[in-house]
């Protein structure tokens, strides 16, 4: 299932039209303006030398990290060393937290450019190399990693001048009273995450996402080395071009960041396969559910729930809204809607009371949703939603991207872009009803479920509306009984309450449509029951 056409921005922020987006990136590594990079191949190091010709001194250009990708792809994939010492690698999370670059070590942020970039150390899980240049005037300025760039908090600092590298680099932005705020963070695989003002990290985003509970392996991509544009005052933008690479693919992608009320990114990504790649994702995104209304805790907790999405919303093709309640499923759950250009799709936090969840340190109600909108056409293929079984809110177990339907061919190349939204909201919604929460629990004769769904519209003030609704529900298989409407127009709320009997069967899908003259009423809900 899918969306269509794309639309303008619904908010106030100034943002590029996707033809400037799309003529100024994906042009500028577009196929056919590439030059051959020199013959590197009898260097030592194929990928040092690479990066040699965009090293300290040289003039930038974007298109010149897609040629290196393409270059790249041409020879055998150079993994890199694992040379991160244990007392750094096998570091707890609390200790590798207290260690954070010195204030003279964040570049820009007392010169009035609106940011700030403060290199992140190696350390805990992040063991990978990353390699840091800044391009300033047009020219590249690599940034030499040394101890003294950090304080080391609880963690005794390396002997002597023992260069551990980067993992990567945490964006702050300048706020509208001159108070710095962390707007984003880049670090770990090809992993990227921002927030808006006022809320606190959660969902991730993926640059690029393979084979993912794939019986074969999923294959991680990772960042080789990152350019940042020193941004210019009062622009709001920040420009961050990145090399990465695996065994299957490398490939240039392209950051373009603008924090605010509502962060928004745009990404753009170019691949150079070095082999078939029959499992790719563009616009994937992560977060993490342990438990909620519609389904129970495996163990006891104090809080009443431990999320930071709560659901899947897509806006396929064909026009139709949909949301999909995740939840912790007892097994790996995997759902695909097909579709065919899609409008947009993400992992949304719609709850935002702190009752709700009662966590007094994670706020998990001021987490961002994740709102991913293609520019051009994606063509066929599907959103692909995987649920992961879980027993810690540490890890980021719900999983969605866009899956195409053809495959990448080894010596091709292929560009996606897609403008990511970091939000309390997303930017454009449904024009009827929402469903503001799920909810399931024991029904009548024991093997029976019930459901409760709470469509939420300014419409539904109007008690004549709420009388004109009818609902109807489908069960794939099972057998559905019991549908009763509960509206509360004081609540602007009209509750859905059905039984689902599944019999002997292990799962089931489930439909849930708001109708009234014969033309929808709210978003389409549907869910998977699993016994």
């Amino acid at each position: 299932m899918s969306d269509a056409a794309s639309r303008p921005p619904s908010h106030t922020q100034s943002v590029l039209a996707r033809r400037d987006l799309l003529g100024m990136g994906a042009m500028a590594i577009a196929a056919g303006v590439f030059r051959p990079l020199p013959a590197l191949a009898q260097e030592p190091n194929v990928v040092d030398a690479a990066l040699q010709t965009l090293g300290d001194g040289k003039s930038f250009n974007p298109a010149r990290v897609a040629e290196i990708a393409k270059f790249l792809a041409t020879k055998p994939f150079v993994p890199l060393p694992n040379d991160l010492p244990d007392n750094f690698g096998k570091l707890p999370l609390d200790q590798y937290n207290s260690i954070r670059a010195k204030p003279e070590a964040v570049l820009w942020l007392k010169e009035g450019r609106g940011f700030g970039i403060e290199p992140l150390h190696r350390g805990f899980v992040f063991s990978t190399r990353v390699s840091l240049f800044v391009v300033e005037d047009g020219v590249v300025r690599h940034i030499a990693y040394s101890p003294s760039m950090f304080d080391f908090g609880k963690v005794a600092p390396p002997a002597g001048d023992d260069d551990l590298g980067f993992s990567g680099f945490r964006v702050l932005a300048e706020g509208p009273d001159a108070t710095n705020w962390e707007a984003a963070i880049f670090q770990g695989a090809t992993f990227f995450r921002a927030m808006a003002r006022g809320q606190n990290f959660g969902v991730h985003a993926r640059t690029l996402i393979l084979k993912p509970a794939d019986q074969r392996g999923e294959e991680v991509p990772f960042i080789r080395a990152f350019w940042i544009d020193r941004p210019t005052a009062g622009s709001g933008a920040l420009v961050v071009n990145a090399l990465f690479d695996t065994e299957s693919v490398a490939g240039a992608a392209r950051y373009t960041l603008r924090p605010g009320d509502v962060t928004i990114t745009d990404l753009e990504v170019s691949l150079y396969p070095r082999a078939a790649l029959d499992h790719v994702g563009y616009g994937a995104m992560t977060g993490a559910y342990l438990f909620g209304p519609n389904d129970q805790s495996a163990a006891p907790d104090v809080r009443a729930a431990v999320y930071e999405v709560e659901g899947l919303q897509m806006h396929n093709g064909h026009g139709e809204w949909i949301w999909r309640p995740v939840s912790n499923p007892t097994n790996l759950e995997i759902s695909a809607f097909v579709d065919v250009n899609p409008a947009g799709f993400g992992l949304l936090q719609r709850e935002r009371d702190f009752n709700a969840f009662q966590d007094d340190q994670q706020h998990f109600e001021r987490r961002p949703s994740l709102w991913a909108e293609p520019l051009g056409e994606w063509g066929e293929g599907s959103v692909q939603l995987i649920e992961v079984p879980t027993e810690s809110e540490m890890n980021d177990n719900i999983i969605t991207y866009w899956r195409p339907k053809q495959a990448l061919q080894a010596g091709s190349e292929v560009s996606f872009a897609c403008r990511l939204y970091w939000c309390w909201s997303p930017p454009e919604r449904p024009s009827f009803a929402i469903v503001e929460a799920t909810r399931v629990g024991n029904g009548p004769g024991g093997r029976q479920q019930r459901f409760a769904v709470d469509f939420t519209a300014e419409s539904f003030a109007d008690p004549n509306v709420l009388n004109n609704a009818t609902a109807q529900a489908t069960a794939s298989p099972g057998k559905i009984a019991g549908i009763k409407l509960w509206p509360y127009p004081e609540r602007k709320t009209l509750r859905v309450i059905f039984d689902l009997d599944p019999g002997s069967e292990p799962a089931v899908e489930l439909r849930l449509v708001l109708e009234a003259a014969g033309k929808p009423l709210g978003e389409t809900w549907l869910y998977r029951w699993t016994g």
